[in-house]
């Protein structure tokens, strides 16, 4: 016994106290504390914590620690049973062996088994070099069971620490990454390398940081001030998920009335068509006590995308965003709405849509970069998805983005639209250009050539700048009041949550990647 408890004490310092002390010192936690606050008290069991490494090579013959630099095993969040695994980096580095491989491997076979998420706590130097082949072949085993767990159970990754080389590639395979301000990195070719092939110099935080990750690269989803932020962020985020794709997401208590009139909703759109307004202070008013985790918040701000509840129900919501770029789809829009919509609708989340859109952005930097594949990617996305799909058209629905935006014709459920709701091929400034370009051309004056505009712009916007036109061809379901949106999309849940809907058997998509 005291034999026993005298193993699990050495276990449980890792690298020992120095180097505690250094992972301390750097703002960071220990591998263990991470796992604990995590949690529920208690409920950690832990798997595998005496095995060490068996290589000889390079001195390694003389140094041995207990876990072997990653602690595995499965626990409880808010009584729902998780399973998690969490780098060491106290010991060497927190580097992947083939040991360390093998405990991170059995506890997602395990996850996968039970069909529970997995977390996984990234605080690593990579491969470990001593042992060569072996810890790629690590590496490529953890990737395989990422591959096989997507879209089966929930996956995420947080990035507490180093993560570089080929280890980025796992928590890449995951379904969300979390990130912590500081003290996390990503890349696949660290800032000595980049110096030497290209000349550049740039720090590990430039190159790799969260800040980076969160708004250029759009590789994280979540981003904390610190690790404990980082860490209640997971929390959140697994309260809106279900254990795995055979399961409906968690029903919350809700104390919000379902009815809840929101009258403010009566005047938020301008009355000019060309003021934008924050599409998130809608979310906020119909949201469940007002709660909303969004995702990816600083990236591809044009549009927004996250997670909410009505009367209970875990919500997906994807919304254009006026404030920027006046809610144009593009690029990085595009694929941040896609994989989202994708996501929801692998693990039984309906998804709402909240749609004021002009077009795609327009211009050769989009062209070059594929907005013709990328928006094909959103527009599959939707159409693919068969949960609940509920639509709600605030303002501008035009040309090929009322299309993509979960229109009525990709199988959308329940299309509703607000007064203000403008559905047509253009706006009215260009369809005059194209309407009337002869017209235009035959004019001398600049007054006579106004005015005339003025008039077909007018005639265009009676006739398009209302959604009684889209209504009157059932592409709109109805045309409600802002202030009932909450209550229509709450009812609208409820009667879809028995919808049955499938896709022709096929081995999978060719998604236009």
């Amino acid at each position: 016994m005291k034999r026993l408890l005298a193993k699990r004490e050495q276990a449980r310092l890792g690298g020992g106290e120095k180097r505690i002390t250094a992972q301390h010192n750097k703002g960071k936690m220990t591998a263990r504390e991470r796992v604990d606050l995590l949690l529920d008290e208690g409920s950690f069991e832990e798997y595998d914590m005496f095995v060490s490494h068996r290589t000889t090579d390079f001195g390694l013959g003389d140094e041995h620690y207990p876990s072997d630099g990653v602690i595995t095993g499965h626990g409880t969040i808010a009584g729902r049973l998780v399973y998690v695994f969490s780098q060491d980096f106290t010991v060497f580095g927190g580097s992947l062996s083939e040991t360390n491989a093998k405990k991170i491997c059995k506890v997602m076979d395990q996850a996968m088994k039970v069909g529970a998420p997995l977390i996984g706590i990234n605080d690593s130097g990579g491969a470990r070099i001593q042992e060569g082949v072996r810890s790629l072949a690590g590496y490529a085993s953890i990737f395989q069971r990422n591959i096989m767990a997507s879209g089966v159970i929930p996956q995420i990754s947080a990035i507490f620490g180093p993560c570089a080389g080929g280890a980025v590639y796992s928590p890449a395979l995951t379904d969300f990454i979390v990130m912590a301000e500081k003290t996390s990195y990503m890349f696949v070719t660290g800032p000595k390398v980049v110096k030497t092939v290209t000349g550049e110099t740039i720090t590990e935080e430039d190159l790799g940081g969260a800040s980076v990750h969160a708004t250029k690269s759009g590789v994280t989803h979540f981003v904390g001030a610190n690790e404990h932020e980082g860490i209640l962020l997971i929390k959140k985020l697994l309260s809106y998920l279900p254990q795995n794709n055979l399961e409906e997401p968690p029903l919350s208590f809700c104390d919000d009335p379902s009815d809840r009139l929101v009258d403010e909703l009566n005047t938020i759109i301008p009355e000019k068509p060309s003021i934008p307004y924050d599409v998130k202070d809608i979310i906020h008013a119909i949201a469940d006590n007002g709660e909303f985790l969004e995702v990816q918040r600083q990236y591809a701000r044009n549009i927004v995308t996250g997670f909410v509840t009505f009367s209970g129900i875990s919500t997906g919501i994807v919304a254009n965003q006026p404030n920027y770029l006046a809610g144009c789809l593009d690029n990085d829009a595009s694929r941040k709405a896609a994989r989202f919509v994708r996501f929801c609708d692998a693990f039984n989340i309906p998804i709402v849509t909240l749609v004021d859109v002009p077009g795609f952005l327009p211009g050769s930097a989009q062209e070059f970069n594929g907005i013709i594949t990328n928006g094909a990617k959103l527009l599959f996305a939707y159409g693919e998805a068969t949960v609940p799909k509920i639509t709600v058209i605030l303002r501008k629905a035009y040309g090929g983005a009322y299309c993509v935006m979960s229109s009525r014709h990709l199988r959308g459920d329940i299309n509703y639209a607000w007064p203000s709701a403008e559905i047509a091929v253009m706006g009215p400034t260009g369809a005059t250009e194209v309407l009337y370009n002869r017209d235009l051309k035959s004019f001398t004056s600049n007054e006579e050539r106004a005015a005339f505009v003025t008039e077909k712009e007018n005639e265009y916007r009676d006739k398009f700048a209302n959604p009684y036109e889209a209504a009157k061809y059932g592409y709109i379901d109805d045309i409600i009041e802002p202030r009932n949106t909450r209550f229509r999309i709450i009812r609208a849940l409820q009667t879809l949550a028995t919808k049955k809907d499938s896709n022709p058997l096929k081995k999978h998509s060719t998604l236009p990647l």
